[in-house]
């Protein structure tokens, strides 16, 4: 039987239940949830309850959590503006003990938070884990996988088109529809808080980014200063690309434009990321339909931290990562608000000391 580790949980909104908690559950044999906390102690109690916790595992300050021994790790799963403030307590609380934190995307919501964070493991001689899903998601390493095997040849460039009806999911049982996220208080609103998935599965595939130009079109809404952005990207590695998030309505036609790559020999395309089949098309009319399983990052990201503790793999989402992948976004929209270029990675290896698994599947 796999040695447990047993975890604190800060933060039981909807990340925790719709994200993290099946992937802990899927892999109960390695993690065990042993406290809760929340500031709403009528949610900490619900999940108590069905998780078969005493009111003494139970609590409203994590840090009245931090101290207890028998906790080997800690997931922080908070609104975007405490991300640091909390991951940066929990860290200095247990300095050097060996137990480490999971913190949610994206690292901080602010460039000097951020780069605080990305020195914290240091700091603190800590473990730390950004949860960015996307680049521990199947389809994304498999992608990456074939773009530096050359299954398409050498790449000429990309597009990629994101769309997030926000209006729409503000009325569902789905993250807009937090109140903290339909009037965030950090900059970019849902291209922070989402947009930046596809931006580190971008850098994930590609590598780091030379410099980059940005344009949005305004609006009123509150959860977001722009209802589309359009980015120009060029990675170090000479490969320029098309980014687009649509955040305030749908697209009505499918198949839906999604990421598609364009090499010597063929063409890469992924719809979106649910769709369950990368297609690659070649240039002589031969065509593959790769299959993968949407939405396994959260359980790979527990695996790779599980890995890291007992197996000595290394972590493959770091703080420093998580800093890149927030000061792209926060570039973006210093591009727009400047109508500049703007240099991004000031050195490639602030993206590929973050190694993936050498392979995610067989195609």
């Amino acid at each position: 039987m796999a040695q447990q580790l047993n975890v604190g949980i800060i933060g039981v909104g909807m990340a925790f239940e719709k994200l993290h908690y099946p992937a802990l559950k899927e892999l109960s044999d390695r993690f065990k949830i042993v406290a809760l906390c929340d500031t709403n102690l009528e949610k900490a109690y619900y999940w108590g309850k069905i998780l078969g916790l005493g009111e003494e595992n139970i609590y409203e300050d994590f840090h009245d959590m931090i101290g207890r021994k028998d906790i080997d790790l800690f997931d922080i799963m908070v609104p975007i503006p405490l991300n640091y403030i909390v991951t940066e307590e929990v860290a200095r609380g247990i300095s050097g003990t060996g137990k480490g934190i999971i913190c949610e995307k994206p690292s901080a919501s602010n460039l000097k938070d951020a780069e605080a964070h990305k020195k914290l493991p240091e700091k603190y001689n800590v473990s730390i884990m950004i949860a960015e899903n996307y680049r521990y998601n199947d389809e994304t390493n498999m992608i990456r996988d074939m773009v530096r095997e050359k299954k398409i040849g050498d790449i000429y460039y990309f597009i990629y088109n994101r769309i997030l009806n926000f209006p729409d999911e503000m009325t569902q049982d789905k993250f807009p529809a937090r109140e903290w996220r339909q009037y965030p208080e950090y900059p970019g609103g849902a291209i922070l808080d989402s947009g930046i998935h596809d931006l580190a599965a971008l850098r994930h595939i590609f590598g780091a980014i030379d410099r980059l130009q940005a344009f949005g079109k305004p609006q009123e809404a509150p959860y977001s200063p722009y209802s589309v952005v359009t980015v120009n990207l060029l990675f170090k590695n000479g490969i320029p690309g098309l980014f687009s998030f649509f955040c305030a309505g749908k697209e009505a036609q499918a198949p839906f434009i999604g990421l598609r790559i364009f090499g010597t020999e063929g063409m890469i395309y992924l719809e979106n990321r649910d769709c369950g089949v990368i297609n690659i098309a070649y240039n002589n009319g031969t065509s593959e339909q790769v299959p993968y399983t949407p939405q396994r990052g959260y359980y790979n990201e527990l695996l790779n931290f599980y890995n890291s503790k007992f197996h000595g793999e290394p972590l493959f989402v770091t703080p420093e990562m998580g800093y890149g992948d927030t000061k792209t976004v926060l570039d973006l929209l210093k591009s727009i608000s400047e109508e500049a270029i703007i240099p991004v990675d000031e050195e490639p290896h602030s993206i590929q000391t973050g190694k993936a698994p050498e392979k995610t599947a067989v195609y």
